[in-house]
């Protein structure tokens, strides 16, 4: 039986790199010319589109934009997000 130890510093290790790799998916265009993120969390939404948090219910209830509960976070696609902006209909 083959038995592999992972130490604290594996783990450390482990966690920066997965950090770096979600920061790296994450970036989406705050300024002309920054790299585009995939996901965007709720606030994120709200601030980009000037919208409540009602009015950001009421696209995920309706089926207007598209959504993913992660824990009890929910995240949004920013390519969903610009289809709605430029007034594509994202229903299921």
């Amino acid at each position: 039986m083959n038995v592999d130890l992972i130490t604290r510093d594996d783990l450390e290790k482990f966690k920066k790199e997965l950090l770096e790799e979600i920061k790296r998916y994450q970036q989406y265009p705050r300024k002309k010319g920054e790299e585009t993120r995939v996901w965007l969390k709720s606030y994120e939404v709200r601030k980009l589109l000037n919208i409540s948090a009602g009015t950001l219910q009421n696209l995920r209830v309706n089926g207007t934009l598209p959504y993913n509960k992660i824990g009890g976070l929910m995240y949004y696609r920013y390519d969903d997000i610009q289809k709605l902006m430029d007034g594509v209909s994202n229903t299921k």
